[in-house]
């Protein structure tokens, strides 16, 4: 019979052997003055990175405590259904923007995360932000989980589905353009008292947060969710609306933090880089439409997905404080916002209830 292991089956190490020599004296420790919350900044800050009261940023605080109270797994929504969806109800355009758009997601995430984690997190000197953006790097993990979990309950050839990335040119386009626009400042030693720098930090975490989460996360969604309106692949999108809700306070904390920085450091976004970050990003969006819907499916189609792109970049630019890159766009898709702002309510006995809190909250105009 085999017993459970106790603590006490481990063998003791030998009693170590008595020192006769005296033990050493530690040098005396200064006392510190207290941490004057006026001292933080969000970079090139000189208080204590380690105390996190007295707040500067209390928002920050508020952010962490939110996505806490927000927390979910994929293995609470039911695939069953999607799995005969996508074998037997979507048509071949269908599986085509189904597997795209999940082949682009899976690499999206990693990247986002590595960036957070390696490029912004280390750089920021306040606690209270590093704090929340320590959950935003395991959010990103989750949401990378969610995607293989799609992908491994619907039975697709992973291998294929996580390279698509590297052999399709309008998915790879996107990540390149990505990780050009965010590798220079993954660099730890990247010296942000020196001002161009700064300014190109702050350009990289505006194209990251803004563009990259705030639209092209955003936006990225809505092809599944076209299906999940027609009643198809509701398991997943289901998982995409947690998701998004997670992205829109990844979205929000970035643009308080960018906004929150240019008037820290009395900093202006040059207007030729911002447009020049507007251009390339619709471009990349425009052609990655072009290929997951290069057949629409019912009710959704390429030129609707850009539409809707230039729409919600208009709306985060106003929420930063900078001009609207494509003035008079109009809202294609009304019914996007609805997937962030929908409380879910569910049957007890057909599923765990899991009231996801403060994504809808978030008021975007």
């Amino acid at each position: 019979m085999n017993a459970a292991y106790r603590f006490d089956d481990w063998e003791s190490p030998a009693p170590a052997a008595q020192s006769t020599s005296e033990p050493p004296v530690l040098p005396a420790t200064p006392s510190l003055a207290p941490i004057n919350a006026a001292d933080k900044r969000i970079v090139n800050g000189k208080a204590d990175i380690n105390q996190l009261a007295p707040f500067k940023y209390p928002w920050a605080w508020e952010f962490f405590l939110k996505a806490n109270r927000n927390h979910w797994t994929p293995l609470e929504i039911s695939m069953a259904q999607d799995v005969h969806d996508y074998h037997h109800k979507l048509s071949p355009a269908e599986r085509h923007v189904f597997e795209n758009v999940l082949a682009y997601l899976t690499t999206s995430d990693i990247l986002a995360m590595r960036n957070i984690g390696l490029a912004v997190m280390e750089k920021m000197s306040a606690p209270e932000l590093q704090i929340y953006q320590a959950r935003q790097v395991y959010e990103e993990a989750l949401h990378t989980w969610t995607y293989q979990h799609c992908i491994e309950s619907i039975g697709l050839d992973q291998q294929e589905i996580y390279n698509r990335y590297r052999v399709v040119p309008e998915i790879h386009g996107k990540i390149a353009l990505a990780n050009r626009r965010l590798e220079k400042v993954l660099r730890s030693d990247f010296d942000l008292t020196d001002r161009v720098n700064l300014h190109e930090f702050a350009l990289s975490y505006f194209f990251f947060a803004v563009i990259f989460e705030g639209c092209w996360f955003y936006n990225g969604f809505t092809p599944i969710f076209a299906l999940q309106r027609r009643g198809l692949m509701k398991g997943a999108a289901e998982q995409l609306q947690y998701i998004m809700r997670d992205e829109v306070l990844h979205c929000a904390f970035g643009i308080r933090v960018v906004r929150e920085l240019l008037k820290e450091e009395g900093l202006e976004l040059d207007p030729q880089a911002l447009r020049e970050l507007w251009d390339e990003a619709e471009a990349a969006e425009r052609a990655y439409a072009s290929y997951i819907l290069r057949d629409p499916i019912l009710g959704y189609n390429a030129e609707l997905h850009v539409q809707q792109f230039r729409f919600i970049a208009n709306r985060r630019a106003r929420q930063v404080g900078v001009e609207e890159p494509f003035p008079g766009a109009d809202n294609v898709l009304p019914w996007l916002d609805e997937q962030a702002n929908l409380r879910k309510e569910k049957n007890f006995f057909e599923t765990r209830v899991t009231e996801y809190q403060t994504g809808g909250a978030l008021a975007w105009d």
